[in-house]
């Protein structure tokens, strides 16, 4: 008999018919595939790019990261000079990033769900006024508003001699803001380590309190508490540590100010903009969020005596978290990517800090990867937060 006509060889190819029909396999094989052409086509521009800076003389390599930079740094949060190497001066522009992103992450979300609840008010012109906000800056570009507030802080507001002074201590000049601040005393350390202590302490104590009511069906008052802890703990350790209250006053000495805490334009104008351009996203975020939840939650409230108030905080904003949490990361990437256009109005971020690197050693590869590394990770690190937060908000079945 003909071994091709064979039972055996006609189950084998009835076998490995279905094997190549079975969907799974196929979107395995496709993927392998897609992954190999992807592969090669790195593979390929990449040795090209080799050859094309070899015909050119370029070198490459990281190894520009230790010489001397040679050239300054307008704002820094740890000590820099031209002398230092070019890998301190990108740490800079990293640092320069991260402190523009917390804070106008922190001040977006605050402003974001004010306007989102604003925006549902019963009252008529607070609510078309939290919509006027939210579709016009929606509207306007975020360059072009940094542009604005930047024209604002170096050609509206005075010279640091007739620097406007809206209340004592804090003057508003083309030189930024200028505002006191408490003079430096370990009692300050102690202080925000006995913050911190504080926090750690109210976590426990929500979470005791949780397993109480769950066990006993009886509230604790876990608000006052938790105040009691974040205010009280840090005011005792600043008494006991001797209660420094000296203020370090800002005052006009020549052409600019000395003393207290400034806050650069460039700073100034940068945070502005990300805060007030994405916050009006936020808001609608907050907004869909709260309409989410069905009306027969707040009328349920009403019913057991619940005040407006505690309706929002206790029922509806809880519930509403689960739906925010997601779009709400993705406003928070969205700031941190848009930090990069302070290279635009002159502030210090890392971009501004590798361009000029890229600039003076011609290590534009080079530059251009550390960017697209470190945006990455400030993207991937965020994500990471936002979905263990977002999974310790989820409902939990039984």
């Amino acid at each position: 008999m003909d071994e091709r006509h064979s039972p055996a060889t006609a189950v084998q190819t009835r076998r490995q018919a279905a094997f190549l029909s079975d969907p799974k396999v196929r979107a395995i094989v496709y993927q392998v595939a897609a992954l190999g052409l992807v592969g090669l086509l790195g593979y390929y521009l990449f040795t090209n790019t080799v050859a094309n800076l070899h015909k050119q003389s370029i070198a490459t390599g990281f190894g520009f990261l230790t010489k001397e930079a040679s050239f300054e740094i307008g704002e820094t949060l740890i000590d820099y000079s031209a002398a230092d190497t070019y890998l301190k001066a990108l740490a800079v522009g990293v640092l320069n990033t991260l402190k523009v992103a917390f804070i106008g992450i922190i001040l977006t979300v605050i402003l974001g769900t004010f306007l989102g609840i604003a925006r549902l008010s019963t009252n008529w012109l607070v609510a078309k006024l939290a919509a006027v906000y939210i579709e016009v800056m929606q509207d306007i570009p975020i360059l072009l508003q940094l542009f604005f507030w930047y024209s604002f802080f170096y050609d509206i507001l005075p010279a640091p001699r007739e620097a406007i002074e809206p209340m004592t201590g804090l003057f508003l000049s083309n030189r930024g803001v200028v505002f006191p601040v408490p003079e430096w005393h370990p009692a300050y350390g102690y202080a925000a380590a006995a913050f911190g202590i504080g926090c750690l302490a109210v976590s426990a104590v929500r979470r005791w309190a949780r397993q109480r009511q769950e066990r006993t069906g009886r509230i604790f008052p876990v608000f006052s508490v938790s105040l009691g802890l974040l205010i009280g703990l840090p005011l005792v350790t600043w008494l006991l540590a001797g209660a420094p209250h000296r203020m370090s006053v800002p005052e006009l000495r020549g052409f600019n100010f000395q003393g207290g805490m400034s806050v650069s334009p460039e700073f100034g104008a940068l945070l502005l903009g990300l805060v007030i351009y994405t916050a009006a996203f936020v808001a609608e975020i907050v907004r869909a969020g709260i309409q989410a939840i069905s009306k027969g939650q707040t009328e349920a409230a009403m019913a057991i005596g619940l005040k407006p108030g505690q309706i929002l905080n206790l029922v509806i904003l809880p519930q509403a978290l689960r739906v925010i949490i997601p779009p709400l990361t993705s406003q928070m990437l969205n700031l941190t990517k848009n930090s990069s256009l302070a290279v635009a109005i002159g502030f210090p971020d890392f971009v501004s800090v590798a361009s000029t690197t890229m600039n003076q050693t011609g290590q534009a590869i080079e530059g251009i990867s550390l960017i697209m590394v470190v945006y990455l990770c400030f993207s991937l690190l965020t994500s990471l937060f936002m979905n263990w937060y977002n999974k310790k908000m989820a409902l939990v079945e039984r």
